[in-house]
């Protein structure tokens, strides 16, 4: 074997663990986001409604980031499946890996970059430490992801033929390669410079939504810093190889090995240690009272007692619902009164499970007020295909079907709701088929039929009118009884319980 075709040999393997590494990172990628983090997924889905529709797109596509804030979007609609969406990411930080390192390539030769191979992996753990926020949006990896691949496409040189046809040397191609990649870095303070001039006039976007992107985060007064460091940092890499790259001998194929396993160790740690955990579990709770998974909540609560508000709603309302509320609540932690129905609070999430209990109870109204407003409190501004499916439920059982009908008609439009809603339209206006329905009749016949003036906390008269005006409303009669144990109230409790007998 020649020494030339020997070192191809070479070159091939480390290509070859090269891919086996990034591997290994998908891998661990995806069982991260599969198996420890996949309700912050459902928390993502729940959170917008992606339309296939012209208007929706190009109102999208047209802001400052659209096309990553689009392809963000679109891939988030997976994410009602925890795997696809734990697979998704996985991707694209595996993409954005493999394209840090092309750069790094482009600037050295393959036996040299070795040294630099385990930092081609910062920018993707920085993106996954973003990602661990669940207010970090997919939008923010694509604009990461998209930099990278033009930056990859300017830099990347096509071989040129001599007249003789062939190829030019390697030693061109890199000097080229290099000459590209200071020119691309030079392009961003004359673009700086370039927008102050003419900006203000040509563009109605302030340059903080430039920096920022507008829909990276979904704080939209929130600096991403994070996202900003991943795509700034391999251009940092890039730029140290081009300062040190005559300084350095081949490494040996160890030298990968260390560089890898360093910032494994160093960045898998930060990931770990900054996973919200308990948060995790929260939207576990939420997720399953959302799907009403009530034998599951009660596996759940079971093996682990929840003490968060949300969790221990979610309990009792399971509870209730396999009619063991009143037997068996002292046997999991209790809020008090707030463990049965919280106060509504003014954000778009701690209100779902209480608007859950609501709906089950037959308060529709009440439910769709408090599902409206926490629509409405979405951070970012879009809208829910969770609250919208809702809205279109309590304004079919209200007999709202014009209402009802936008709801669905919108969903319509979607991949994961369309046949939900179109069995659903065939409802509207079709009162025997909605008296026979097994949840909406049961709900029509419960909820209220006289108005009164409800506060943010709910009152035992309340759920006694609610009890009297239909007394097979079991749930109700269980939130009665339970409501009146935990406040001491044994005259009500009393009454109540005679009036059984």
């Amino acid at each position: 074997m020649t020494k030339d075709s020997f070192k191809e040999f070479i070159i091939k393997n480390l290509r070859i663990r090269e891919l086996l590494f990034t591997l290994l990172f998908g891998v661990a990628v995806l069982l991260f986001f599969g198996l420890a983090y996949p309700h912050h997924l459902h928390y993502q889905e729940q959170y917008q409604l992606f339309l296939f529709d012209s208007t929706y797109v190009w109102e999208i596509v047209k802001q400052s980031g659209g096309v990553a804030d689009l392809l963000g979007r679109f891939c988030t609609q997976f994410f009602l499946f925890a795997w696809v969406g734990a697979a998704i990411i996985a991707l694209l930080l595996s993409a954005v890996q493999l394209l840090t390192l092309r750069l790094i390539n482009s600037q050295l030769s393959t036996l040299n970059s070795q040294l630099f191979y385990g930092l081609s992996f910062v920018p993707s753990f920085l993106l996954w430490l973003f990602l661990l926020d669940e207010n970090a949006l997919l939008s923010g990896v694509w604009a990461v992801l998209l930099t990278l691949l033009i930056a990859f496409i300017i830099t990347e040189h096509k071989d040129t033929k001599t007249p003789s046809g062939r190829t030019k040397c390697e030693d061109t191609k890199n000097c080229k390669r290099r000459k590209n990649f200071v020119s691309l870095c030079l392009c961003v303070p004359l673009f700086i410079l370039l927008y102050w001039a003419v900006g203000p006039v040509c563009f109605p976007i302030p340059i903080e939504s430039l920096w920022q992107g507008v829909h990276y985060y979904r704080y939209p007064t929130v600096f991403p810093w994070l996202l900003w460091a991943a795509a700034i940092s391999a251009f940092v890499i890039v730029g140290l190889v081009l300062l040190i790259r005559h300084r350095l001998k081949h490494s040996s194929h160890l030298t990968s090995y260390l560089s890898f396993a360093l910032v494994v160790i160093v960045m898998g740690g930060l990931v770990w240690k900054n996973a919200n955990f308990k948060a995790e579990k929260v939207m576990q709770y939420d997720f399953m009272a959302c799907h009403q998974q009530w034998n599951r909540i009660l596996e759940t609560v079971s093996a682990e007692k929840p003490n968060n508000q949300i969790g221990v709603t979610v309990q009792n309302l399971a509870l209730a619902m396999r009619g063991m509320l009143l037997d068996r609540m002292f046997d999991y932690n209790q809020n008090s009164i707030h463990g049965l129905l919280p106060d509504v609070k003014e954000d778009a999430t701690s209100p779902m499970p209480t608007a859950e209990a609501f709906y089950q109870l037959g308060m529709i109204n009440i439910a769709q007020r408090t599902v409206f407003e926490a629509q409405e409190a979405i951070l970012d501004f879009q809208k829910s295909g969770r609250c919208y499916k809702r809205l279109a439920q309590t304004n079919l059982i209200n007999g709202q079907y014009e209402v009802a009908r936008k709801y669905l008609m919108a969903l319509q439009k979607t991949l994961f709701y369309r046949d939900w809603a179109n069995e659903t339209l065939q409802l509207l206006g079709n009162e025997k088929a909605i008296a026979s329905h097994p949840e909406y009749g049961r709900l029509r016949q419960c909820a209220y039929n006289e108005d009164f003036y409800f506060s943010d906390h709910v009152t035992p008269e309340m759920l006694e009118s609610l009890y009297y005006r239909n007394t097979d409303n079991r749930l109700a009669y269980q939130y009665l009884l339970a409501y009146c144990m935990l406040t001491g109230d044994r005259d009500r409790y009393n009454h109540i319980i005679s009036k059984e007998q």
